[in-house]
Order: structure tokens, then C-alpha cells, then sequence
């Protein structure tokens, strides 16, 4: 109302004649009723527009945040508060914000940050926060520097909450690597790390494969049943994991075969112990219901060296052959190279 009063004072001076002064008031007064008609249909599509960017904000748990490099000072979206657990448009102290992530995730967040403003780049990293709340989640940040003329003077992108995709995905690759029944590494998890002993093994040191055998392990599933054979194996991974602490992997690797991989050791002798350790502990029965299961157990060793790396589990498995065929209930050794019981010949 000022700004038309104002303007009709302008106009009656303006004006030739009290008719003409009137005139020019009422097209004023027009233009201007319009262009607030204007502005409050654009305030009302922002708004509308504003809404459906927070709805689709928050159904894809995705916020927009930003950081001005001279004074750290950090605006958030209201779906970045809500994956930090922090009140809406509470104050933001970006030190007290970087204690939410994980020691692993912030070290690569401040790297990559420093290398982003200093190439005057981006990034994408996914992060582990825990928020002031305990919550734990997953994010994945997006990041892009925005320069004025060749200085660095914001950096801003997106926060996603990825948790559930990081949750589903832990758990694919659970059941890609792990025995479900026992918990152990599986097969394949087993392979990988057989493939790689060549660059785990010290020179000078002992390594060796053991491969167990259950024995009269199917007499337990057809005298109790599978359930009782299930518990028999459970057991079995309980005791070979409390004597093989030192190992670097104790695995299942079929239906009632087990094994077992040792880098590092200081003689063959150390192995032979061990392997004897496994006999005796699997030589107990198993008591579960009421029921008193007993099995033995077989196992199988061969040493690892640089000639024959690719053939150790098919050493083991000939010694694991052998020691069943002298009785079960034993261990066997394949072959012992001669470098590793007398040092002085590896010397020559």
C-alpha cells in the first residue's frame, strides 16, 4: 500500500491533468496487482516445488550439504540432520560433526577432501558414521569444489544413506565366503587364501596345509539323524578354532572336511604338533540332548614350498588318503622338504 501511494503521488506530479493524474495511477495500480499476483504464484510453485524436493529427499534418504572452505561453516538440507541424528536446523560445528565418523572413514575423508580442493576436483566415498544418537550408518558422500577464479571457495554435493544396501550387500558376500552352519570360511574362501600362501610365506619359516576327515561321521547321521550330525559338526568348528589359534584360516570345505592353513611356524615339528593337537581334540564325544556322539578324525599335512605351491592340497589330500588307509584316527605327513629340518643345507 506504501509503494501505491508513493507511486500516485509521483504520477500526480507527473501528470498534465487531474484526469490524466487518475489514468496513470489506475495502470500503476494494475501493474502493480499483477506482478504480486506474479510473485505469489512463484512463491507458491517454490514452495510446491520445495515440498516434492524434501518428499523425494527423504523416500531416497538422500541430502544436499554444503561447506564454505574459509570458515567451515556447513549448511544442510533437513534430510542431512536426519541421517546424523542431529535436531533440525540445530547450530553445526563441523569438529564436533567429523567425531560421528569412524576412525578408517574420516582418515579417507580428510584425505580425499585435501586432495579435492588441492586439484580443484571431486569425490565419492562411502562412510561409516555413528550418530550422537549410537545409530550406525552407512553414507555415501558426494563432493565437488567450486572455485572463484582459481581459489577454492566452497565444496558441496549429496549425502546417501546406503545402509540397507551395505547391510544386504555384508551379507551376500557372508554367504559367499562363509559356511552357514558352522560359521567357518567356506570353500572357496579356503581357495583364495591357498592361492595366495606364495605371498604370505617368509623364507625360513614353516607353512603347511592340514586337511581333516571326519571319522564315523555317518554313522552319526543315520543312527541320531541329520540334526544331531549338524550339532556333531557345529561342535567340531568350536574345537578346531580353540586349537588352532594361531592358524591363519580354519575352514569347511566340504560335507564332514575341515581345514586348516599355518604360515609362519618354526619347524615342521611345530606342525606335526599341532596336527596331533587336532586328533586328539576331535577324539572326544560329542554330547548333545541326551545323546553321546563320538567320531575321530583323520588328517592329512603337506608343506609348502616355492617348487610346489599349485600341488599342496593335492599332498595333503594323498597323506589325508593314507592316513585313513593305516587305520584313521591319526595324522600323516606327505612330505617334509628337506631345507626346512636342516637349515644348514638351505644355507649351502
Amino acid at each position: 500500500m506504501k509503494l501505491l501511494a508513493t507511486l500516485a503521488k509521483i504520477a500526480a506530479r507527473l501528470a498534465p491533468s487531474r484526469r490524466g493524474s487518475q489514468t496513470v495511477i489506475e495502470a500503476l495500480q494494475s501493474a502493480v496487482a499483477e506482478k504480486e499476483q506474479q510473485l505469489e504464484q512463484q512463491a507458491i510453485a517454490l514452495a510446491h516445488s520445495r515440498k516434492i524436493f524434501d518428499r523425494s529427499s527423504e523416500a531416497a534418504r538422500i541430502g544436499v550439504w554444503e561447506c564454505s572452505l574459509p570458515d567451515n561453516r556447513l549448511v544442510w538440507t533437513k534430510m542431512v540432520y536426519d541421517l546424523f541424528d542431529v535436531p533440525y536446523e540445530a547450530d553445526l560445528d563441523r569438529a564436533e560433526i567429523l567425531k560421528c565418523y569412524s576412525n578408517e572413514s574420516l582418515a579417507e575423508l580428510v584425505r580425499l577432501r585435501s586432495r579435492a580442493i588441492q586439484e580443484q576436483s571431486g569425490f565419492t566415498l562411502d562412510a561409516e558414521i555413528v550418530t550422537p544418537k549410537g545409530n550406525t550408518r552407512w553414507i555415501r558422500i558426494t563432493a565437488t569444489v567450486e572455485c572463484e577464479g582459481d581459489v577454492p571457495v566452497r565444496i558441496f554435493g549429496m549425502k546417501l544413506d546406503i545402509t540397507a544396501e551395505k547391510m544386504m550387500f555384508d551379507q551376500i558376500r557372508y554367504l559367499a565366503e562363509f559356511d552357514i552352519l558352522t560359521g567357518l570360511p567356506n570353500r572357496a574362501q579356503f581357495q583364495t587364501a591357498v592361492q595366495r600362501l606364495p605371498l604370505r610365506y617368509i623364507s625360513g619359516s614353516t607353512a603347511a596345509l592340514l586337511l581333516i576327515d571326519l571319522d564315523g561321521f555317518k554313522g552319526i547321521n543315520d543312527t541320531f539323524g541329520h540334526q544331531a550330525g549338524d550339532e556333531c559338526l557345529k561342535e567340531t568348528a568350536e574345537r578346531l578354532l580353540a586349537a588352532c589359534k594361531g592358524a591363519d584360516l580354519v575352514a569347511r570345505i566340504g560335507g564332514d572336511e575341515f581345514a586348516v592353513l599355518v604360515s609362519g611356524y618354526d619347524s615342521a615339528a611345530s606342525v606335526a604338533t599341532l596336527a596331533e593337537t587336532v586328533v586328539h581334540c576331535l577324539n572326544r564325544s560329542v554330547e548333545r540332548d541326551g545323546a553321546r556322539m563320538h567320531v575321530g578324525a583323520s588328517v592329512g599335512v603337506a608343506f609348502f614350498d616355492a617348487s610346489m605351491n599349485s600341488n599342496i592340497f593335492v599332498c595333503a589330500d594323498s597323506a589325508l588318503y593314507k592316513a585313513k588307509a593305516d587305520g584313521k584316527n591319526r595324522f600323516q605327513v606327505h612330505e617334509i622338504p628337506a631345507c626346512i629340518d636342516n637349515p644348514k643345507m638351505d644355507a649351502a
